[in-house]
């Protein structure tokens, strides 16, 4: 492409805006394309971006009756209107055309030089051309973290390339929003999170206009997953709403003072669910009252435990992991720029390099949120917990066996990933560049064809992450353009806005315009067989969340029934009568004498198909116990065992048995006291 002065561009740049008033006058006008079909808008905005795919996007199922298409489980569309509003530059869509649509924020004007948080994120001096639209000399690109990824037409190039789900995850947080130097609205996250949601619907509606009316886009939020599949199966984009914000409902802690309540909590999930929220991460970036954080990694690391004790009034704490899943290492780096932003005298604190895991995990609140949030079908987003809060969800989700769990853009233990296939959840890796995309991919392939399910990927675009790189024009084996979609029904070319043609080779993964050319790539690199598996990932998202929808709390066969133990410890004030195991009151407990070989049977009172029981331990749990199942009382059969009990919530699944007595048999005490059991569930199901 021919580069041209800036004074010489000025021209055209006037001539460009002077079309867009005219547009905005006169209102969209007719497409220029050769295509008049469905799938074309009767007008668009002009001037506008073009999209470079011709074909008419395929519909309907395959021969088993599947959604075909990929699924983008982690996106942030309206981030540009978080963090007090000018964090990320430009707009996803504007009724005034492009030109205002794809402008820089007024402080980034006229070299970039207060263009603060592109200084922080990208390094160097910051500086850069602030002109979007039509030139976009500088931005949108793959490392430019501060500039609009998602503008419409982009987002609509990729429906055409066969995506067909789109995660759109509403993001803010307070803390960076109020530490920042510019912003023009409240740093309040819910505030924030509510305008996002109507953003979008803004946006469907600016997308129906184009094709008619109500209805008539190609972008379509859905609320339950038989509409997200009528959607796909109509050939066009299933948005999904989803949240990802540090302190959701105002569940913030400081001092590890929980400033929320249960009502806080139901009224949050009941607005967000009213929006039209169907996914959401309980934590993000900070502890709060509801659970504790994955780390951040080096200079990042530091600066958001710094932002961490802006906003709680502690740093992250660490400990030894007791299993093989770790939270990510804090280290020691520097951050000046954020360090010098903590009271006189307070410094961040150095971490052991063999504590890896967060203290914190799921709190009480956090457990009542995840509670609620499966008495509303929704699914959680595992991503962001520390390792402790994530291991005491996954407990509660398989005590329930409930399957909306999601891991969207590889934020959590990768050793985490079977249990998620095991529950019925949904895996999607981050946006990584084609080589160490496809390598991970074919790395869990075994697992995917063990479970019979698809993948996604998480592009996390306007979500400050940075992006897929160039492989260069000189690589030996590039994308050649044009090239044809995953399916063979479109023909995708290089894609152009204003002056700007992009391509991936050179400019790698600038804009979501690119995620084509992107999914191309990996083919190349890591062939048809992991295209086909994303290829399959729409279909496995919705099933997931269909499961959810679908579950139904399964009955407690143990549930006031009689039961007996070889022991009960005595106390002059409270009973630990074996009975107080199945009262359904998680205050009580029956407790076992302090030695080994000890046993608690519950007589459910006639045989009944039994598949899974749920122990609720007390701290004093079983290391190592077997599941024993009986039809007289008297010859006992086990169905599994473990050797490695931690205690907590623990779910014992097996294949379905007749039985009328259950045993839960201790082998080893799991500490120096004896058994003792809150709770245990008996089910069917």
């Amino acid at each position: 492409m021919t580069r041209h002065s800036h004074r010489k561009r000025r021209p055209i740049a006037v001539l460009s805006l002077l079309l867009a008033v005219v547009a905005m006058v006169l209102g969209p006008v007719p497409s220029s394309s050769a295509e008049s079909d469905w799938w074309t808008p009767a007008a668009r905005p002009a001037p506008d971006s073009q999209i470079n795919v011709t074909g008419e996007p395929f519909k309907g199922t395959d021969p088993q009756g599947e959604v075909r298409g990929f699924v983008d489980a982690h996106n942030h569309l309206m981030s540009n209107e978080a963090f007090g509003g000018r964090l990320i530059c430009g707009k996803t869509f504007s009724e005034l055309g492009v030109a205002d649509a794809l402008k820089d924020c007024p402080e980034h004007y006229p070299d970039g030089s207060l263009a603060i948080f592109d200084f922080i994120t990208k390094g160097g001096d910051g500086k850069h051309d602030p002109n979007g639209w039509p030139t976009f000399k500088d931005w949108p690109a793959h490392d430019s973290l501060t500039h609009q990824q998602n503008y419409y037409a982009w987002v609509e190039r990729a429906w055409r390339g066969g995506q067909r789900v789109l995660v759109n995850d509403l993001v803010t947080n307070g803390v960076i929003c109020s530490v920042y130097f510019f912003k023009d609205r409240s740093c309040d996250e819910m505030t924030s999170i509510r305008l996002q949601a109507q953003k979008t619907y803004d946006m469907q509606a600016f997308i129906d206009k184009m094709y008619g009316g109500p209805g008539k886009g190609w972008f379509r939020i859905v609320t339950d997953s038989a509409q997200a599949r009528q959607v796909a199966q109509q050939g066009k984009l299933a948005v999904v709403l989803g949240v990802e914000t540090s302190e959701p409902f105002g569940c913030k802690q400081i001092l590890d003072i929980a400033q929320c309540g249960k009502d806080d909590i139901d009224r949050g999930l009941d607005e967000l669910h009213k929006l039209g929220v169907r996914s959401m991460f309980l934590c993000h970036k900070f502890d709060n009252a509801l659970c504790g954080v994955r780390f951040d990694e080096g200079t990042l690391g530091t600066a958001i435990n710094v932002g961490q004790f802006l906003s709680t009034g502690t740093f992250w704490k660490t400990e030894k992991c007791t299993g093989p899943q770790h939270d990510n290492p804090i280290g020691i780096a520097s951050a000046p720029n954020a360090e010098k932003e903590l009271p006189q005298g307070v410094k961040v604190p150095s971490y052991a390099a063999d504590a890896q895991c967060n203290t914190r995990g799921l709190t009480e609140l956090g457990e009542y949120a995840v509670r609620g949030m499966m008495q509303r079908k929704m699914m959680l987003e595992i991503d962001h917990m520390s390792v402790k809060a994530a291991g005491r969800a996954f407990d509660i989700f398989e005590s329930e066996s409930y399957p909306g769990v999601i891991s969207s853009h590889s934020w959590m233990d990768l050793n985490w990933t079977e249990r998620v296939y095991r529950l019925g959840g949904f895996v999607a890796q981050y946006m990584h560049g084609a080589e160490g995309f496809s390598a991970e991919a074919k790395r869990t392939d075994a697992l995917r064809d063990k479970y019979n399910v698809g993948y996604g990927y998480g592009t996390d675009m306007n979500g400050v992450g940075g992006w897929p790189g160039p492989r260069g024009a000189d690589t030996p084996n590039p994308v050649r353009y044009p090239f044809r979609s995953a399916d063979g029904s479109a023909v995708i070319d290089r894609q152009t806005t204003g002056e700007r043609t992009w391509d991936i080779n050179t400019d790698g993964a600038a804009h979501y315009g690119l995620v084509p050319d992107w999914l191309e790539d990996i083919r190349i690199v890591g062939g048809k067989g992991v295209v086909d598996d994303l290829f399959r990932g729409a279909e496995s998202y919705l099933d997931t969340w269909g499961a959810s929808e679908n579950h139904k709390a399964g009955v407690n066969l143990a549930a006031g029934s009689s039961a007996s133990a070889s022991s009960s410890e005595w106390s002059l004030f409270t009973s630990y009568a074996p009975d107080s195991a199945v009262d359904g009151n998680a205050g009580t407990r029956w407790a076992s004498d302090w030695s080994d070989d000890q046993w608690l049977r519950i007589d459910l009172g006639a045989p009944s198909l039994i598949k899974r029981v749920t122990l609720n331990w007390e701290r004093a749990h079983g290391k190592a116990y077997r599941i024993e199942l009986s039809t007289d009382g008297t010859n006992w059969q086990s169905l599994w065992s473990t050797t490695t009990g931690d205690g907590g919530l623990d779910t014992a699944q097996f294949t379905g048995t007749s039985a009328r007595y259950v045993r839960v048999h201790g082998l080893q005490r799991g500490t120096t006291w004896g058994y003792s059991l809150n709770e245990v569930g008996v089910y069917s199901s």
